[in-house]
């Protein structure tokens, strides 16, 4: 078991003088000015078990490496850490969601995807540590601007499971003239599986079929990426649609 973090001579917070506390610091520096234990310790406001709130948000990056490790943990085990409990995770938990969805958000119409970069680098903090399989589908217009990202299926993402039409009834509602598949692989590596590519074949096969291009399927690991099209799979071409 991690010892608890306790800084040197450590004060409560009420010690510390007025323009060294993190919401003075923030007033006079912006929020790229605090450190990640600073802007923790703004969330939670106090601190608990004879520690002040900076020790328990320094504590709690250090158990788990870091900011990254904190996002990526659950609600129950934000809810063990020393001084923290149900209230305090359940603020990191909707401010960590706040952040994940603001990432992957833009403007309907506003984003064109000239290459699966550009939307792979807006989902991966939303779905490169979930703890599921999710299958989304990008819906694009003739300009191949993104009118909307559509979740379709959450579970394990294979074509015994999936069905195929479920991937173009957005598509089809919302008269979109292509799309891109992306899912996610929770064990963060993002190597595609055979079930994948046979997926990717029954939709670029449907797709043809129904008028709605597929023009890629994009896999989400953990940090990073890989595109089929890239690999070289058969797609049909941005503005095929007859």
């Amino acid at each position: 078991m991690v010892a608890p973090v306790r800084a040197s001579g450590a004060r409560p917070l009420r010690e510390i003088p007025p323009e060294e506390r993190p919401r003075e610091r923030l007033r006079r520096h912006g929020p790229a000015g605090l450190s990640a234990a600073e802007l923790i310790a703004l969330l939670w406001g106090a601190g608990a078990g004879g520690r002040n709130v900076l020790e328990l948000a320094t504590d709690a990056l250090v158990r788990h490496g870091g900011l990254a490790g904190l996002t990526a943990a659950s609600q129950a085990e934000l809810e063990a850490l020393p001084g923290v409990g149900a209230a305090r995770a359940a603020r990191l938990v909707a401010a960590f969601e706040l952040g994940r969805r603001l990432a992957s958000d833009w403007p309907s119409g506003r984003l064109t995807v000239r290459g699966p970069r550009d939307l792979a680098e807006r989902l991966l903090p939303q779905m490169g540590h979930l703890e599921r399989e999710e299958l989304r589908v990008a819906l694009l217009n003739t300009k191949n601007s993104v009118l909307a990202i559509e979740t379709v299926y959450r579970g394990n993402v294979s074509t015994a499971l999936v069905r195929i039409g479920e991937l173009f009834r957005d598509a089809v509602r919302q008269h979109a003239a292509a799309l891109i598949v992306i899912h996610n692989h929770p064990s963060g590596d993002p190597t595609p599986s055979p079930d994948d590519l046979h997926l990717t074949a029954e939709a670029v096969a449907a797709g043809r079929l129904l008028d709605v291009p597929v023009l890629d399927h994009i896999i989400v690991g953990h940090d990073a990426y890989v595109s089929l099209r890239d690999r070289g799979i058969a797609f049909d071409p941005p503005g095929s649609r007859r």
